[in-house]
Formats: C-alpha cells, sequence, structure tokens
C-alpha cells in the first residue's frame, strides 16, 4: 500500500507545484509524523530524513541500524545511512537536489498535517543554518491533506471490510439488546465481538463503541456506564472497528418499546426522521468541487428547519486510517476547526455523515453512515439506517 501513496505523493507535488516534502522523525515506534505510516512500513530509531520530489525520488537518510530494515520495507531506493550526525548528508542531498520549495510538516488547522514537533523544527532550523533553505521551507498541509484524502483501491478495500464487519457486530449486538442491559455490559459485549475477530476497536477501547442509554446518559465523547436500559428508552452506540490498518465509524439507535407498544412514540419518531432527513441532506449535497462549511451547512439548516437544536460539531469528518482522518472537514466556520471546513471536497474522499437530537425522556438518537465521493455525487459505503431499530 505504501508504493500507492509514493507514487501518489509525487503526483501531488507536481501538482501543486512543490518540488520537495521533507519528513523527520526520530524513535517513531514512541511518536511518529502521521503521514509516515502512509509512506513507510517500518519504525526508524535514530533521527532521520525521508525526502520525496516532484520528479519522484524517494530519499531516505536514517541510521546505520535502519538502513536494511528501510531498505526491507521497500519504496525508498535510495536509503543513505550515517553514525554521528544526520546534519551533513541533509544539506549535501539538499544542495544537490536544490528544490525551490521545500514542504514540511506543520499545519495550526490540522492535526494530520502538523507531524513535526516542535523539538525537530529548531533542530532543522539549526541544521541549515546559514544555508538559503531556511527561507524555501513551506507547510506540507495540502500536500498532506490530499495524500489522505485521495483514497487508493486497497485503501477502499479495507475501508469496506472494516465497514462490514461493524454492520455484522451491530447485528450481534441487536440480538443482545433487552431490558436491563447496562451501557457498560453492550460495550464489553461488542469488545469480545471485536476480540472474536482478532481486531482492535477504531478509537480508545474505553469509548469505542460509545453507549448512550436513556434520558439521563451525557452525550458525546464519553465512556459507557451502567445505566440500565428502560423500556420506553432509546439506545445509541457511536462504534468502529480497526481492521486491515483501517477504521470504521458509524452510529446507530434502538428504542425499547413498552409492552403492548407496537411503535415508538410519535415525538421519538419526529426526531428520527428529521436526522434521517438532514443525513440524506448532507448525502445530496455532498460532491466533487463543494467546500466542506457548505455540506454541513445544508443539513445545518434540514435539521433546525424541523425544529431541532444546531448540532455543535461537524456534520462530518475524513475517514481511513484514522476515525478523524484529517484533510477538508464537512463542518462550520468555527475558529476551533482552522481552514479545515474551507477545503475542497475531491472524488475519492471517504466521510462520516452524523448528527443526532435529544428527545426529552427518551434519549438520544444519533445516526452515522460512511460515504465516498465518486466523480458523480455520493454514494453510501455503509448500509444506511433509514428506520428505528427495536430492542
Amino acid at each position: 500500500m505504501s508504493e500507492e501513496k509514493l507514487n501518489q505523493a509525487a503526483a501531488i507535488l507536481h501538482e501543486l507545484g512543490i518540488d520537495a516534502w521533507l519528513l523527520l522523525g526520530r524513535e517513531t515506534e514512541e511518536l511518529h509524523d502521521p503521514s509516515l505510516p502512509l509512506l513507510l512500513e517500518t519504525n526508524v530509531t535514530w533521527p532521520s530524513a525521508f525526502i520525496l520530489t516532484a520528479r519522484g525520488e524517494r530519499i531516505a537518510i536514517v541510521g546505520r541500524y535502519d538502513v536494511d530494515n528501510v531498505r526491507a520495507a521497500g519504496g525508498w531506493p535510495q536509503v543513505t545511512g550515517y553514525d554521528q550526525s544526520l546534519r551533513p548528508p541533509l544539506r549535501d542531498t539538499l544542495a544537490r537536489l536544490n528544490p525551490g520549495q521545500i514542504a514540511i510538516n506543520y499545519s495550526t488547522g490540522d492535526a494530520t498535517a502538523d507531524g513535526l514537533t516542535h523539538g525537530l523544527w529548531l533542530w532543522l532550523q539549526d541544521a541549515l543554518a546559514g544555508t538559503s533553505f531556511t527561507k524555501r521551507l513551506v507547510t506540507g498541509e495540502g500536500i498532506v491533506a490530499a495524500l489522505r484524502g485521495r483514497k487508493t483501491p486497497s485503501e477502499l478495500g479495507a475501508l469496506r471490510r472494516a465497514i462490514t464487519t461493524t454492520e455484522e457486530i451491530f447485528r450481534a449486538i441487536a440480538g443482545y439488546l433487552r431490558a436491563g442491559r447496562s451501557g457498560l455490559q453492550v460495550r464489553d459485549y461488542a469488545h469480545k465481538e471485536v476480540r472474536r475477530r482478532g481486531l482492535a476497536t477504531a478509537w480508545d477501547a474505553a469509548m469505542c463503541p460509545i453507549v448512550t442509554v436513556g434520558p439521563e446518559s451525557a452525550i458525546g465523547h464519553v465512556r459507557a456506564t451502567d445505566h440500565a436500559l428502560s423500556r420506553g428508552e432509546l439506545m445509541h452506540l457511536d462504534f468502529g472497528v480497526r481492521q486491515d490498518g483501517f477504521c470504521s465509524d458509524l452510529q446507530r439507535t434502538w428504542y425499547l418499546r413498552r409492552r403492548g407498544e407496537k411503535k415508538a412514540p410519535d415525538e421519538v419518531q419526529r426526531a428520527f426522521d428529521a436526522v434521517l432527513a438532514a443525513i440524506r441532506t448532507g448525502h445530496e449535497s455532498l460532491r466533487p468541487g463543494i467546500t466542506g462549511w457548505q455540506v454541513d451547512a445544508a443539513a445545518r439548516r434540514a435539521i433546525t428547519g424541523a425544529g431541532y437544536p444546531e448540532y455543535q460539531h461537524a456534520l462530518g469528518h475524513g475517514l481511513g486510517r484514522s476515525t478523524h482522518d484529517g484533510a477538508t472537514l464537512l463542518g462550520p466556520r468555527w475558529e476551533r476547526y482552522g481552514r479545515t471546513p474551507y477545503g475542497v471536497v475531491e472524488a475519492g474522499n471517504v466521510f462520516t455523515l452524523e448528527l443526532g437530537a435529544q428527545v426529552a425522556g427518551y434519549g438520544f438518537i444519533g445516526l452515522e453512515e460512511d460515504v465516498l465521493v465518486t466523480p458523480a455525487g455520493c454514494e453510501y459505503m455503509s448500509t444506511p439506517q433509514t428506520e428505528i431499530w427495536y430492542a
């Protein structure tokens, strides 16, 4: 998969008119630039530099004892080892390449493009002192956004497998739900299903799945509790798995009917219909060329127009190697999101579409789907929940 991304990176550099992309790392088992795993299928220990050029050159400068691992990982035909200092071979390589612009990974708005630590930034400034290269450094956030956002065929295959597995586990959970089951029991049951498949949760297992039970549960990035599901209440799950290095992220909602009750109360059904309609509005708006904030605004108008409060988060985020995969955000133009809502949607992008509504006395209704942007618009990768599920 790294070969796909390495080829893609060179094309992106050419497209953006950036001559070279420089990534730095050290002790990457402990702390790595989020872009490195896309390009290198091993870790390094000593301070290392990885340079890709718009001409397609791939140059790795690593410590002596990392050389064999980097060569064996493949994708980097030029691997140079050093003993005492990374500085001389890095300066020599840059002098030979003489790039007009050198992209490095810093960003105020996109965490996945902010991989250069402050310590390595200080080291780089010192290492290049006295050269003109210090004035050629530019942000690599455009490269990172395109590289993470444009999913390759193998990446899409891995995402589809993770989504399919998550839907299988949701079906298993549906058979487990009944009155008296607590949020913690549901979470633990989901973990058992994940372990049985030899997989991991898509994010921190303590909060994956997020389980919202009844009207008293906290909403958002919260841990499951021992509150038990009662008849006449809603249960909401936010859940995903990590499979073949890629993540799913879906939300589903159940209603536990009272004795003799054939369907959910009208107020529950109205809220579900409003949430579903807003998700569909986002889906219909999502297409190449539109900005992220415009998609969010369409869904936001739909839910508030139906009489429900404005959700206090983005409609959707990129999905891939991480559940929050960076690049363009389908979110409002709020300061906390930086420039990510202004990103332009491209074919090959994978996003979540998610929002919800609280129903007084019953609990929270939340839906989340995983979707792929196509040249013609948008298609569901998940099987959408289009009606209330009953436990």
